[in-house]
Parts: structure tokens; C-alpha cells; sequence
């Protein structure tokens, strides 16, 4: 087991899990909302319980992946929709995966990781990696102060820091404060649109 790994396990064994809400974030949800074509591969890493993956699900998207390090989100969720395709859930480690996707759902998954600039780097690296040509980065990046702490997770950060990782390997639709998050994350959320370059 990776240290990752173990990190994420020992967090789900424990139920230190505050960043899971229990349901489909706002913002994702209406993005959701607003997609026409059932027929798209979509990635979810990090995916936790992956409220969102099970929103797709019902709404008729077949082709959606769910993504974690650890096993035991993914066995909860097998669990709450015993008819998903086990073989789109994939423990597994995001940099070392290697299908690519129409769209990709970002759930301050990026916030995770010890902000390393190469761990930074290589995440907006594998995140165009994961795309299709013309594929789509969307979702949720946490818009509080970057401490010094390398233990205290998530990891935060600023537009103009994000956008320095993601402008080699995307263009901007639109990333901007979230003005429909939920109340507990009011002002402290980046919405963002990416297409693959």
C-alpha cells in the first residue's frame, strides 16, 4: 500500500471525512444538468463517495468512471448502486492511469495532493493526458490561502496559482468564484471550465 493509500484508508476507516457532504455538489449538479450527450466517457478521480457519479448514473450517463486510491469509497458506492459496472470503478493511482475521457470532473481533487510544484505540474500534465483532443477539465478548486502545513489537507490555493499549471495544457472557458456553492464552502470555491489545447 502506498502511503497515499494509506493516508486516504486510514481517513475513511477513521471517518475523517469532512469534505464528504453527502450528496452531488451544487455546482457540479447544474453543470450536469445542462449536458445533452448521455453517450460521453467521463473520469471522476478522487472521486470519493462520488455523489456526483451516482447523479450521472441516474440521470442515463453509462460511460462514467469512478476514480480512488482507496477501496473503501468504491466499495460504498458499489454498495448504494449495486448495478454500476465494476468495471468502472478503478482503484487506482490517478498519475499512473492511462484512458482518455470527453470530460473530466474536478471535485477539488487538485487540493489533495502536498502542493508540491511538481506534484502540481504533473497533475495538470496527467489531467491533458486523460483528455481527448478537445476534451473538457470542469469542476471545483478551493479558493483559500495555501498554508505552509504539508499535513493539513486540502491544500489551497489562488486563481492566478491554478491557472499557472493549467495554462500550458489549457484554455479557459471560464474560472471564476462559485456563486452556487453550498453554504459551509460560500466564497472559498473556484468554478472551472478547461478545454484540452
Amino acid at each position: 500500500m502506498t502511503d497515499e493509500n494509506k493516508y486516504w484508508t486510514e481517513r475513511y476507516k477513521e471517518n475523517k471525512t469532512g469534505w464528504d457532504i453527502g450528496y452531488p455538489s451544487t455546482p457540479l449538479k447544474e453543470y450536469i444538468d445542462q449536458l445533452t450527450d448521455k453517450d460521453i466517457s467521463i473520469l471522476i478521480p478522487g472521486a470519493g463517495n462520488a455523489y456526483e457519479a451516482e447523479y450521472l448514473w441516474k440521470k442515463g450517463f453509462k460511460n462514467v468512471h469512478v476514480m480512488d486510491i482507496s477501496e473503501i469509497p468504491l466499495q460504498h458506492f458499489q454498495k448504494r448502486i449495486p448495478d454500476f459496472p465494476k468495471e468502472q470503478l478503478l482503484q487506482t493511482n490517478f498519475f499512473e492511469h492511462d484512458t482518455q475521457y470527453d470530460l473530466i470532473l474536478e471535485q477539488t481533487f487538485f487540493c489533495s495532493f502536498v502542493p508540491t510544484d511538481k506534484n502540481r505540474n504533473a497533475y495538470a500534465q496527467q489531467m491533458a493526458n486523460l483528455l481527448k483532443p478537445g476534451g473538457k477539465l470542469v469542476g471545483l478548486w478551493f479558493d483559500i490561502p495555501l498554508t505552509g502545513d504539508m499535513v493539513k489537507r486540502p491544500f489551497g490555493g489562488t486563481k492566478e496559482l491554478y491557472l499557472n499549471y493549467l495554462n500550458p495544457h489549457f484554455s479557459t472557458t471560464t474560472f471564476t468564484n462559485s456563486y452556487n456553492s453550498i453554504p459551509p464552502r460560500k466564497d472559498s470555491e473556484l468554478f472551472g471550465i478547461f478545454l484540452k489545447k
